[in-house]
């Protein structure tokens, strides 16, 4: 593919972002490793969820990564999207409470999209982001796929893109997105993901 973007600093537009996504995928099943919880921790597929009760999670993970795109979806797309019979769902769960959410996309044939990981603030650093990737993989290679691909982008947290590549991702495409900054419209509140400069 062909960019279109030159060398050199491009002006970004008030009340806009620009991040840089990386497209990162594997073409084949990981070592199989079984997942080593801690006690009270449990990872589980889930019947999907109400709009609402999707958001509160989504907004607990992804609030200061500036997750946005299921916020701005209407109900009747996110629940249509969540309640697909090629989209499964899991979460994990500290003594029954969510604290993480995998959602995994089978809707193009022999390919599988990550299309959510995370989790919540204060259960980041403490060593469940590995065995829930196992978790995920394990999952999506339990079907007849030929790759499992993620994008991240800077937003994201600093050590996503290398804990990717620790865990079987190769980097192949970098595209740059321009958005609307959702702190501006409301979506998120002002104070949301601070390393990001807001500029109105």
């Amino acid at each position: 593919m062909t960019g279109t973007l030159e060398d050199g600093y491009t002006p970004v537009p008030k009340g806009k972002l620009a991040t840089v996504v990386t497209w990162l995928e594997m073409t084949s099943p990981p070592p199989v490793a079984s997942p080593d919880w801690p006690q009270g921790v449990t990872f589980q597929k889930i019947a999907p969820p109400a709009p609402a009760e999707y958001r509160t999670l989504f907004r607990a993970i992804g609030q200061n990564l500036l997750w946005v795109s299921r916020l701005k979806m209407p109900d009747e797309t996110l629940a249509a999207t969540l309640s697909h019979p090629e989209v499964e769902l899991f979460h994990l769960l500290r003594d029954g409470v969510p604290i993480g959410l995998v959602e995994l996309n089978f809707r193009t044939p022999g390919v599988c999209e990550l299309a959510f990981f995370g989790l919540v603030e204060g259960e980041t650093g403490r060593g469940l982001g590995k065995p829930m990737m196992r978790a995920a993989l394990t999952a999506a290679w339990s079907h007849p796929v030929s790759k499992v691909w993620l994008h991240t982008c800077h937003f994201d947290h600093p050590s996503a893109l290398a804990f990717y590549q620790r865990m079987g991702f190769r980097p192949v495409e970098i595209r740059v997105e321009v958005l609307d900054d959702p702190r501006l419209s409301g979506l998120l509140p002002r104070e949301a993901a601070p390393q990001v400069p807001l500029i109105d």
